[in-house]
């Protein structure tokens, strides 16, 4: 198994703690071929879990489009949480790779290129749902030095992740 396989695959066991009534992702930060962080999407530590109501657009998801509303959404994003949880700890992130059940979303690219992630290793494909944004998103996601890949393998999980 190669590199980017084995990461993934502890991507989708770390998803499996995710609380999210939507998807399902998990995030695994490796620097120098080590892991350094994980994170999965689910509410701040100390607050009602998304499965126990914890998030409003959760619980609306008639009012809100997809991919849309994430400021009313009290969920940390699974990349997030790895970039946090690293600096909670004391591990610096730059020139890491990301590894994620799911192409990371706009905000999450901004923070990981303000952390100076260098590249991004993603299982399932996400688009920004406004076509006007796609493009400043794709030009977002060109700038990582080591670039952003999909891995091809399967999911068995990935209608239960919310990602099929």
């Amino acid at each position: 198994m190669d590199r980017h396989h084995y990461y993934m695959n502890i991507a989708m066991a770390v998803r499996k703690k995710a609380n999210c009534l939507g998807r399902r992702v998990g995030a695994v930060l490796v620097k120098e071929n080590r892991i350094i962080s994980t994170g999965y999407n689910g509410t701040p530590e100390g607050l009602p879990n998304c499965l126990d109501g914890g998030c409003i657009r959760c619980q609306r998801k008639e009012t809100y489009s997809a991919s849309v509303g994430y400021d009313v959404c009290i969920c940390v994003h699974a990349e997030q949480n790895a970039l946090l949880s690293a600096a909670r700890f004391g591990n610096a992130v730059e020139d890491s790779v990301v590894y994620s059940t799911l192409r990371p979303c706009f905000d999450c690219t901004k923070a990981m290129l303000q952390a100076k992630i260098k590249a991004i290793y993603y299982l399932h494909d996400w688009q920004h749902p406004l076509k006007d944004l796609r493009e400043q998103y794709e030009q977002l996601q060109a700038a990582f030095p080591e670039g952003v890949h999909r891995v091809d393998m399967p999911d068995p999980e990935a209608e239960w992740a919310g990602c099929a």
